[in-house]
């Protein structure tokens, strides 16, 4: 605080965020390096502070985010040694053995400050790890003494301090993989977070449109890391997709999990290659797949050394009977692609404005009403692929999930990817959908507080079904049949409806009165509240709107 009272007045002093609550504060610098791929910081006060960063954490780690987490450690001394010696009874609760084990498995550096003669250089250790591939949280702390010593000012040159350059494919992979997908006669490309750099998509379609029988699904719903208007989009879908086990080729890049073997996996000849970042899976315990030959690499440099050899063989080598083939499977993928938009258009198709509403409904009209610019934060568990498939986005990074599994997430990360978007000068439309059970994780009184005094407007979506229904699809997939199936939500202790909490009002309060807020149930009522919410957005007001769904419930 003395040195934020002080830098108030020097150049490049960081912009500090009040957050009330630290899930929030990791959240949104989470959201805002997804958007801009630099590095955010978050500090957090000792021992209690980590913790409070909760899934955060997690989130971060799985996404890939690069973020700088820095804590306080409690003084070593107790009898006015040094200044910085405790001088609280707190300084004596909050001396934990080990307070880095809090985070460290899900840190890509973890270090203490012993010297206050080397903080930039640390600083700057840490920011190299978090900004090199596999990119992730990274977390320093220091106790008070070392930051209260005097220190002479000295510059740490930064051209030293680059995160390690993006590794491409050697030649005898590059020429394996192309001629095995040149060879195939159902290529697929299953891909989870390749999207994160915004140049894989254009390079994905390069290669989908030299190779006309190639299709790409993702399974992790993360990003746009695939286009929805090319005809080779499967979609997004979760641990299995009828896809997958037709397939002769499979292509997996930056992906988690490209299947679930227990829901179906691939075909027994299938040829599996593996391009990630983390091909192991390093801090997975459990991980692997049948792939003939992996590497670690940058998914925009594979897959453009792939193309480039691609283009060179067809170039070579294309005989008039392959050329005739080729017309067929793009013709073929072309009416693959069309019957499935339409599937997801009679997925939100409704006969009335009385009609209720549901995920396929919602998205539906959202994304007919919204700005055509708008980036989509969604975190809408159990709702999600439908959310996904309806949207059908194009750009890179337009649309954003955590990736991961840590829920509350998008409130925090939508305020800082709205606030990424201002600070570049873009300032797009920002919508955030999200599960009721998942919007009361999120911490939606510090959220919607951050909204109000730091006037970043966003557009908030709940889909209120009253319920977790995630667990009770987790409980369903191990007990289809069992006594849990037939009993309510309720019975299952993953209810909320009694009492029946006034989501909106919950923000409302938080911002001191200042959001919009609304609830619709039916077509008729969302599309006349959604130009309202949108037009307080544009004026610079944050809108909650909550629309109620049908929720699951047991065989009854």
């Amino acid at each position: 605080m003395e040195a934020i009272a002080k830098g108030s007045s020097v150049e490049n002093f960081p912009n500090i965020i009040t957050c009330p609550s630290e899930m929030v504060a990791l959240s949104m610098a989470d959201g805002y390096a997804r958007v801009t791929g630099k590095p955010q910081a978050v500090i957090v006060h000792v021992d209690v502070g980590t913790q409070a960063l909760g899934c955060a954490v997690h989130n971060a780690h799985i996404a890939r985010s690069p973020v700088l987490i820095f804590a306080g450690l409690c003084p070593a001394t107790i009898e006015g040694e040094e200044r910085g010696s405790r001088t609280e009874f707190v300084n004596f609760l909050q001396d934990i053995p080990d307070q880095s084990a809090v985070v460290r498995q899900y840190c890509r550096y973890v270090n203490e400050i012993r010297s206050s003669k080397n903080v930039k250089q640390m600083v700057a250790r840490a920011l190299q790890f978090s900004q090199s591939t596999p990119k992730g949280p990274v977390y320093l702390y220091a106790a008070r003494e070392i930051l209260e010593r005097e220190v002479d000012p000295y510059h740490l040159n930064q051209i030293y301090w680059q995160p390690v350059k993006p590794s491409g494919l050697p030649q005898d992979a590059i020429e394996e993989i192309a001629a095995a997908l040149l060879a195939s006669s159902e290529p697929l490309i299953i891909t989870g977070y390749s999207g994160r750099d915004p140049r894989v998509p254009g390079a994905l379609v390069n290669l989908a449109d030299r190779v006309p029988g190639l299709r790409v699904l993702d399974t992790s719903l993360g990003d746009v890391c695939f286009p929805a208007d090319h005809p080779a989009w499967l979609g997004g879908a979760y641990s299995h997709h009828a896809s997958i086990p037709t397939a002769d080729f499979i292509l997996v890049l930056d992906c988690d999990v490209p299947w679930v073997p227990t829901k179906g996996g691939p075909r027994k000849d299938a040829v599996i290659y593996h391009l990630d970042v983390d091909p192991l899976k390093a801090s997975i315990a459990v991980h692997y797949i049948d792939a003939v030959g992996r590497w670690r690499v940058d998914a925009y440099t594979s897959i453009t050394q792939i193309n480039a050899h691609v283009v060179a063989t067809q170039r070579d080598s294309t005989s008039q009977e392959q050329q005739g083939r080729a017309e067929v499977l793009a013709k073929c993928r072309q009416s693959s692609h069309a019957a499935l938009l339409d599937r997801i258009a009679a997925s939100a198709a409704t006969t009335s404005k009385n009609d209720g509403l549901n995920a396929h409904i919602i998205a539906s009209t959202l994304k007919r009403t919204c700005p055509t610019s708008s980036i989509w934060c969604v975190e809408a568990v159990t709702n999600t692929i439908p959310i996904f498939n309806q949207l059908q986005c194009t750009s890179p990074g337009s649309y954003l999930s955590s990736g991961a599994t840590g829920l509350g997430w998008a409130g925090g990360a939508s305020l800082g990817i709205k606030m990424a978007s201002m600070t570049s000068g873009e300032n797009r439309f920002v919508t955030q959908i999200i599960g009721d059970g998942t919007y009361l994780f999120s911490h939606p009184s510090s959220v919607y507080w951050i909204s109000a005094r730091y006037s970043i407007p966003i557009l908030v979506v709940i889909l209120k079904n009253k319920g977790w229904n995630a667990p009770r699809v987790s409980m369903e997939l191990v007990h289809p049949s069992g006594v849990g199936s037939r009993v309510s939500n309720a019975t299952l202790a993953i209810s909320h409806d009694n009492p029946n909490p006034d989501l909106a009002g919950i923000a409302k309060a938080a911002s001191g009165g200042s959001i919009f807020t609304g609830q619709s149930s039916t077509v008729g009522e969302l599309e006349d509240l959604l130009p309202k919410a949108i037009e307080a957005v544009l004026a610079g007001n944050t809108a909650v709107v909550e629309c109620i769904i049908p929720g699951l419930e047991g065989k009854l």
